[in-house]
């Protein structure tokens, strides 16, 4: 395929409905091209809107749009016989050879089947926005003049996009390959103590796309709805977004130690669930996630760092995790839908509010009580402690438990 002279910045369209794979596609495309001007939407009609009012340099679209579909996008595209042709990507679930002879008339630049194949996908890319041999480096936006650190992440908060990773994706992906491609089992072992991959994927698994009534709340859950896949290709799409890892030595001293209290916690949890044959892997994902706003306000912070902004290296980060750590892992799990379930588990972990407790509830406070003691501190009081008799559970086996 012949490279398309493009002008300094393309501007691109992308409509998927699904948010979690059109973020996949900003993503993978922002990869390739950094300085790319991108408009996203989520039905027909409006990427139609779009494209009667914007010269796109190259568009993506899924053909199960809601309204009008992908397929008719193209067609309306095709008529307005632009030359040379717009350059058009049609994504589809429709892999059948009638579905193919239907959209070939119409010239797609590319017909990509779901799941993505990333690689074919970046490469269309490259050879869509990149002339030969040209390369593309972006400098990090600088801040706003005047702007302050707690300004900038109470704005911060609503659009964050989540912890850091904890988990080398890539080294997880290649340890979960059998010959027989990804192993689902093997792969769960791998991301099981990631809590930005574990909130990810199930939020992405409740997704409207995925047409499922019964909600999901933990990750092999999460797993085996997404499909090999997708799940690999989600993992992915993580590891290319900015600041996926943090690299300053005082933020990622704090995040471990708020994954090590996180997977503290899920360990009691689950030890505490199996116990009392409880619903283990949910107790799991609750203490797994209950530090989410705290990463991902490390993340933030890393990020103003990157664009310019004075940090001190201790107070101000424990002031910054005090102040909005909490109201960050609220908007984060409201924003990606987790469900209602979980959540109240996840909330558990810090108090009991009024009224009736699930046993699984309690056992998250349990597990929190259990997971924030020192090695010097005792767990008589914690015996005698509402939660502990609530649970039927007393001295002896809480001391099983730290001993474990």
């Amino acid at each position: 395929m012949t490279a398309v002279v493009l002008p300094a910045v393309p501007r691109v369209l992308i409509a998927e409905a699904d948010p979690w794979s059109r973020d996949l596609l900003k993503q993978v495309l922002l990869n390739v091209r950094c300085d790319a001007r991108l408009d996203l939407c989520a039905d027909g009609q409006h990427a139609m809107e779009r494209l009667a009012e914007v010269p796109y340099d190259l568009v993506i679209v899924d053909w199960e749009l809601p309204g009008i579909d992908g397929l008719n996008v193209l067609r309306s595209v095709r008529q307005r016989k632009r030359n040379p042709p717009l350059p058009f990507i049609l994504l589809s679930s429709r892999n059948d050879s009638a579905s193919v002879r239907e959209a070939l008339p119409l010239a797609p630049t590319a017909y990509l089947t779901k799941p993505l194949d990333m690689e074919n996908l970046t490469q269309r890319l490259q050879e869509l926005l990149l002339n030969a041999g040209e390369e593309v480096s972006c400098e990090v936006p600088a801040l706003s003049p005047g702007m302050t650190l707690s300004v900038y992440l109470e704005r911060r908060r609503e659009s964050t996009d989540g912890a850091p990773l904890m988990t080398d994706v890539q080294l997880a992906v290649k340890r979960s390959l059998n010959p027989n491609g990804l192993d689902l089992t093997l792969l769960e072992a791998e991301i099981r103590n990631d809590p930005q991959i574990t909130a990810v994927l199930i939020a992405a698994a409740n997704s409207a796309a995925q047409h499922h009534g019964v909600g999901v709340q933990t990750l092999s859950q999460a797993l085996h709805r997404l499909g090999t896949a997708q799940s690999m290709n989600l993992i992915l799409g993580l590891a290319l977004k900015r600041c996926a890892r943090l690299s300053d030595s005082h933020l990622a001293d704090y995040a471990e130690r708020y994954w090590e209290l996180s997977l503290r916690t899920a360990e009691y949890g689950r030890t505490l669930a199996r116990l009392l044959d409880l619903d283990q892997e949910r107790c799991y994902c609750a203490g797994m996630l209950h530090r989410l706003g705290d990463l991902a306000l490390l993340r933030c912070l890393q990020e103003w760092k990157q664009a310019g902004g004075e940090l001190d290296e201790w107070e101000e980060i424990g002031d910054a995790l005090a102040e909005f750590g909490a109201g960050y892992g609220s908007a984060l799990r409201t924003r990606w839908r987790l469900p209602l379930e979980l959540r109240e588990l996840i909330a558990a972990v810090y108090q009991l509010g009024g009224g009736v407790y699930s046993r699984e509830a309690l056992v998250m406070n349990m597990a929190a009580q259990l997971a924030r003691l020192t090695e010097h501190e005792g767990i008589e009081e914690l015996a005698k402690s509402r939660t502990a008799r609530l649970l039927k559970i007393g001295l002896p086996e809480l001391m099983r438990l730290r001993k474990k």
